[in-house]
């Protein structure tokens, strides 16, 4: 009788641990790679030093070109700002605000400060560009973003 509870117990406790394992209750630990998952938009995310880069992508333009839409933000105290913005080698035409500590620069949309265009990109909605933003003080940022149809909530990016 023992025996039979020592073995009902022995294959409870194990059926036990195999639920928990297969549930994946922390399973991967603190680097699970669905716990560290970084872009929840479209826009993609890049960091240089103290200055960083959200929700940037492109929307696509009728004449071929595309529209820079994201926030650059720089947090630290030393001023900066954006040298060039090229996507895949095409140097685009921007206009960017300073980035002085905590005032952003945002790219389209109804609180837009700065502008960046890229003539003749003539890249598909879908796809995705690789951009490059360099800076005065800060290390460039490479980026690989996707380019968004001028529909939807992006139809009067570019406007």
């Amino acid at each position: 009788m023992l025996k039979k509870n020592l073995k009902s117990a022995i294959s409870a406790l194990f059926g036990a641990l195999l639920v928990v394992g297969l549930a994946g209750c922390n399973a991967s630990g603190p680097d699970a790679p669905t716990r560290n998952v970084r872009q929840v938009t479209d826009g993609v995310e890049a960091t240089s030093g103290l200055v960083k880069a959200v929700n940037v992508l492109l929307v696509t333009q009728d004449d071929g070109s595309a529209v820079l839409v994201g926030t650059i933000v720089n947090s630290g105290d030393a001023s900066d700002s954006i040298t060039g913005i090229t996507a895949n080698e095409v140097v685009g035409a921007i206009s960017a605000t300073p980035l002085d500590k905590n005032s952003p620069a945002i790219f389209a949309g109804d609180s837009a400060n700065s502008t960046a265009k890229f003539a003749g990109l003539n890249a598909s909605a879908s796809s995705r560009v690789n951009l490059e933003i360099t800076f005065a003080n800060a290390e460039p940022m490479n980026l690989n973003v996707l380019v968004r149809a001028k529909s939807e909530i992006y139809a009067n990016v570019g406007n």
